[in-house]
């Protein structure tokens, strides 16, 4: 039976407040299979079609043809059934001011944010005749009334100057949304703008949590407008069948093998029960995603979570596990996970065996440490898996950890998801590309089977621009199928190249095997299960506050060894989140399934934004140093 331990993974350096992304998501379903499957955050794009729209683009054209071209580019792109709907002002007036009035009303939802008309968009946004007023504050309400009434929704909007008819401010008309509880996200394009209109946009972004990109010709819009919107669109949103912890373990609900949802409140335990088979292992695995606050103490920034494992009558199991995050007001993601193999051990009968055997353990989860400004209940995802005793674990040697190998192959475009649930895959072996705007958190996928391990490294690009308006901080996490956290590493991000990891080639498993779970070296051990892998890879908020410019990210990755038999269970399969694990074969031994697939989510829900302040350049200076000097890997 596993011994209590204490561990606090990223590791409260006071002085490297790591900025993570945390911008809204909210639900879009369809059924597959019987599932329901969580798919991207409702998003409408609002463009501007006034007046000013006509003139002259640096590049060519007008600043109209321009947008035309960057909303084509942005349908191009977006994946299959993605939820986008399109809204422009300025086009139903023209600009005198007899027009006022009727002109600051002027905006027309052109499709709603439903599963995306790539030729609807096209053709909407063809015919647009740019002539009227920028009624941007008006253009937001309207937004936010086409997007769902309930859980979080994205807007990005283009822009090519300040508003024209307020009041209302802009930046007023998101406060009052969020004070009526509306989750907006805004994500705000300067389309060649100047001082006064970057401002006023820059406001509307960083009061909702959203980012602010400055897009200064037509080329830049094309680059940009896709990018945001697949920003908008990738954003954590916690997901699984509803299920209500209780205060009591007596009372506590049944939770079967599966991804489910609750909330927890500050300070406050919940109880959650799972029936364990004689010879089974359990897997119970908490997330909770933290809001993004402003203005928070580095003192204070602090949140944990706890677990702990109870068996017949309440008996205390002596099973621990307590994880930490620092800097939580940066929108970080944190999971706490056990593994129970009481049920594996005999129960004898005797008054000290409530804790072995076949029964009904009970798992209690507490928000044992709370950092300052975080809201009183926070969404919190609870992964179960039970895995049946097996006849024959198969080989039981730890073998070396894989050897990374530059793949040396044309790198293919990949898109991160914004949470587990909807990570981007990676298919095996070979150098994948994506592009991060600034305080961006996303997941990506890799499968291995049994007998095989896999190495990756990460390579931030060069970025335009030195000093404080481009230092941020870069992370990459690895983790488990059941979400346990296998490895880290982060650094200073100033705008010039770096890798991750800083330290050595790569981020690296050893083969999996049923057997780890035994090994003497406990980092190894969660390396024990064939599935799905998952890789974070985060790019902080810039440290001034200011705005800069997105980082293209390369994944290189080795998928080593070859599929090897795994264990033979006693009932030939494992029962994880996404179902049941293919029959063992001659060819290929059955294999645990990861415990929640995107196709095993039910239903969503999602962290209200907060937000996001303006840091200090004396600050950005202090978390530099505390970087370069803390850059040496982190491990379990």
């Amino acid at each position: 039976m596993s011994t209590a331990r204490s561990i606090s993974r990223r590791a409260a350096l006071v002085a490297l407040p790591a900025i993570l992304c945390a911008l809204l998501a909210a639900p879009a379903a369809h059924g597959q299979e019987g599932t329901e499957r969580v798919e991207l955050a409702p998003t409408m794009v609002v463009l501007d079609a006034s007046g000013s729209m006509t003139g002259a683009d640096p590049a060519g054209g007008t600043k109209m043809d321009a947008a035309k071209r960057a909303v084509r580019a942005l349908v191009d792109a977006a994946p299959d059934g993605a939820p986008v709907g399109l809204a422009a002002y300025g086009t139903g007036t023209g600009n005198s001011e007899a027009e006022r009035a009727q002109g600051c009303q002027d905006v027309t939802v052109l499709q709603d944010p439903e599963p995306i008309d790539k030729a609807g968009l096209r053709a909407a946004v063809d015919g647009l005749t740019p002539r009227g007023y920028t009624p941007i504050g008006r253009s937001l309400q309207v937004a936010a009334e086409a997007l769902p009434q309930e859980g979080p929704r994205s807007v990005v909007l283009v822009s090519d100057g300040e508003d024209t008819c307020a009041p209302p401010e802009p930046c007023e008309v998101v406060r009052t949304l969020a004070g009526q509880g509306v989750d907006l996200v805004v994500h705000a394009v300067g389309f060649g703008v100047d001082d006064v209109a970057r401002e006023q946009l820059s406001c509307v972004a960083q009061a909702t949590g959203g980012t602010y990109t400055d897009a200064p010709d037509a080329d830049a819009l094309q680059r940009v407008l896709p990018r945001v919107t697949s920003t908008a669109l990738r954003n954590y949103a916690p997901a699984g069948t509803p299920i209500t912890g209780t205060a009591t373990p007596a009372a506590a609900p049944l939770a079967a093998p599966g991804q489910h949802l609750d909330t927890i409140g500050q300070k406050e335990k919940r109880y959650y029960a799972v029936d364990v088979p004689q010879g089974a292992t359990a897997y119970f695995t908490a997330t909770v995603s933290f809001p993004r606050l402003a203005g928070i103490d580095v003192l204070e920034d602090f949140n944990g979570l706890q677990l702990r494992t109870y068996g017949d009558a309440g008996e205390d199991c002596n099973e621990f596990e307590s994880e930490q995050t620092n800097n939580s007001s940066d929108g970080a993601a944190l999971t706490v996970a056990t593994t129970w193999d009481g049920a594996t051990e005999e129960d004898t009968g005797g008054s000290h065996d409530r804790c072995r055997g076949a029964g009904r353990y009970t798992f209690a989860l507490e928000w044992s440490r709370v950092s300052a400004g975080v809201p009183e209940r926070l969404p919190v995802e609870l992964l179960v898996g039970v895995e049946p005793g097996v006849v024959d674990g198969g080989p039981v040697a730890v073998l070396p950890e894989a050897e990374f190998t530059d793949p040396a192959t044309t790198p293919r475009p990949v898109t991160g998801g914004g949470s587990f649930t909807v990570a981007g895959t990676l298919d095996g072996t070979g150098t994948y590309t994506d592009t991060l705007q600034r305080a961006e958190f996303v997941f990506y996928r890799v499968r291995l089977d049994w007998g095989q391990g896999l190495a990756y490294r990460v390579r931030f690009a060069e970025t335009p621009g030195r000093g404080l308006d481009n230092v941020s901080t870069v992370e990459t996490h690895l983790y488990t199928p059941t979400r346990e956290e296998i490895d880290s590493d982060f650094s200073a991000y100033t705008g010039t190249s770096q890798v991750l990891p800083t330290n050595d080639p790569a981020v690296t498993t050893v083969p999996v095997r049923y057997g780890n779970r035994d090994a003497d070296v406990v980092s190894v051990r969660p390396q024990s299960l064939a599935g799905w892998y998952y890789i974070a890879v985060q790019v902080g908020a810039t440290r001034s506050g200011g705005t800069a410019a997105p980082i293209p990210v390369q994944l290189d990755l080795s998928v080593t060894g070859s599929p090897e038999p795994g264990p033979r269970y006693a009932e030939g399969a494992a029962t994880f989140g996404g179902g049941r694990a293919p029959e063992a074969t001659p060819e290929r031994a059955a294999q645990p399934d990861v415990m929640a697939t995107p196709e095993a989510a039910a239903t969503t829900t999602a962290i209200a934004p907060a937000v996001w302040a303006l840091a200090g350049a004396a600050i950005a200076l202090v978390v530099v140093g505390a970087v370069l000097a803390l850059r040496a890997r982190r491990r379990r």
